[in-house]
Order: C-alpha cells, then sequence, then structure tokens
C-alpha cells in the first residue's frame, strides 16, 4: 500500500490487488519503444540493469534479448509474483522492497530504468542511492508512455467514467511533456543537485492498438480502479458503465500516446 499527499489527493494505492489484470493488460509497450532504449546506448550487451517499480518486469522481458543482465525491484510482491511466472526461464532477477531501502554494492549498476513510477519514489532518498550503487558512467532512464485524452474521444469517454467512481484520481488530462530550461520534462521535478545532469531527453508520438477487451482491461489496471482503494462494488460499477462505452466502438482502435524519455548521467 502506497499513500503519498500528491497522488490521488492522499488516498492509498496498492498495484497488489490488480497484479493479474495488469500482467494481462499492461504489457502494451510498442516494439519501437524498446527499440528507443537501444538506440540510447542503454541495456546492451554486458551492462548491468536495475529495473525500478519493475511491476511484472514489462521491460527486462522485452530488452533482455540485447544482452543486459537485469535486476528489477518492486515494492509489490504480488506485482513481483507475476514478472517470475512471466519471466520463467529469462536470466531475470526479481526482488520486493521499496526502492528507497534497495540494498546494493557500490559500483554495481551501468544503466538504471523508471518507467511510468518515478512519481511515486521519495527522490531526496532514491538519487543519492543511486549514486553510490551506480557506476561512474552510469546512466538512468525515466520513462512514459500515456495516452493523450485530448486527442481521442475513446481515452476522453474512459477517463470521465474513472473520475465518476474516482473523483481523487490525478491520472487524468494528461498531455504531451513540457521541458524546463535544461531540458528535462517538468513532470519528473527532478533536483539536478542530488547527483545527476541531464544526457538527453525526448518524446514523440505513438499510436497502440487494442481491443475493446485490452483497452477495458487497461482501464481498469489503473491507479484510479484496479489498485485504488474504491470497493469492489464501485469497481463493478465501473466495469459495467465502461463496458457499455466499449460496446459503442469498434472492435479495434488505436490510441495515441506520447512516449517520454529523459536520461540523466551520474555526475562525477
Amino acid at each position: 500500500m502506497i499513500k503519498l499527499d500528491y497522488i490521488d489527493n492522499g488516498n492509498p494505492f496498492d498495484f497488489s490487488k490488480t497484479s493479474e489484470d495488469y500482467a494481462k493488460y499492461r504489457d502494451i509497450y510498442p516494439e519501437m519503444f524498446f527499440q528507443k532504449i537501444n538506440e540510447l546506448g542503454l541495456c546492451k550487451r554486458g551492462d548491468m540493469v536495475l529495473d525500478l517499480g519493475t511491476g511484472t518486469g514489462v521491460l527486462p522481458r522485452h530488452l533482455a534479448k540485447y544482452g543486459a543482465k537485469f535486476i528489477g525491484v518492486d515494492i509489490s510482491e504480488n506485482q513481483i509474483k507475476q514478472a517470475r511466472k512471466l519471466s520463467e526461464g529469462m536470466n531475470i532477477e526479481y526482488i520486493v522492497s521499496p526502492v528507497e531501502e534497495m540494498d546494493f554494492s557500490d559500483d554495481t549498476f551501468d544503466v538504471v530504468l523508471a518507467c511510468m513510477c518515478f512519481t511515486y519514489f521519495d527522490k531526496s532518498v532514491l538519487l543519492p542511492l543511486l549514486t553510490r550503487i551506480m557506476k561512474e558512467d552510469g546512466r538512468i532512464a525515466i520513462m512514459s508512455l500515456i495516452w493523450l485524452p485530448e486527442e481521442g474521444s475513446i481515452a476522453k469517454e474512459s477517463e470521465k467514467i474513472v473520475l465518476k467512481y474516482n473523483p481523487s484520481w490525478n491520472g487524468a488530462g494528461y498531455t504531451r511533456p513540457t521541458f524546463d530550461s535544461n531540458g528535462i520534462p517538468l513532470s519528473y521535478n527532478i533536483d539536478t543537485s542530488l547527483g545527476f545532469k541531464l544526457d538527453s531527453s525526448c518524446a514523440f508520438d505513438i499510436s497502440i492498438p487494442f481491443t475493446r477487451e485490452t483497452w477495458h482491461g487497461r482501464m481498469k489496471a489503473t491507479r484510479g480502479i484496479g489498485a485504488s482503494s474504491l470497493t469492489m462494488e464501485q469497481i463493478a460499477l465501473f466495469e459495467k458503465e465502461h463496458w457499455l462505452l466499449m460496446e459503442g466502438q469498434e472492435e479495434e482502435f488505436k490510441i495515441l500516446h506520447s512516449a517520454i524519455f529523459c536520461v540523466l548521467k551520474k555526475q562525477i
């Protein structure tokens, strides 16, 4: 269970509650997302990579083909359980722990990944910790893949239904990122005095295909519904109303997303 004043008006959330749906419906990243990580020179053969907030291990599972060694860390035991199940036969290690309490030796990692999770961490604790456990030329890739509700009616209407049942959810209304004078996305709120400087950043649009079932599942597996503190009855009412929205759509459609990459380099 996580409770943060700046997330959903302080209401607690727990992705353990929706781990099965998360494993089934949130592995939506297209191949070009992983190719971009590789193009940035990250997760190449020989690299030791730490994936923060790994969830069900989506990034390690898809990036392992490039030859790096991965360790995924997540606070949720159920998420890690799903990650291990989906990674069976792969050389990926998973650890259950808050990222602020990780225990690794100095100079262990070449690369650290944080995708769709950086906002949940106490960066005043995490970033100094990373400066210790990362190698001298280590880099952090902070990434997001967010749908753009103002660019399509399906995402916009889905958000309205989530907000009907969970008005405290602040995961709605995202737009393409804006960057500060250093080129860092403002939403990442990074204090560069804590040991890192910008290496590169970029953002681009991706249209991701869904079916009615997979988009419905994707919305259910959000922090606003499946991981929220809503009752089972409230979640059932959301599902009923959201499925009515799905029945009015084509069986297959695309949702426009913004992919955001911010790579930081350890300051020596």
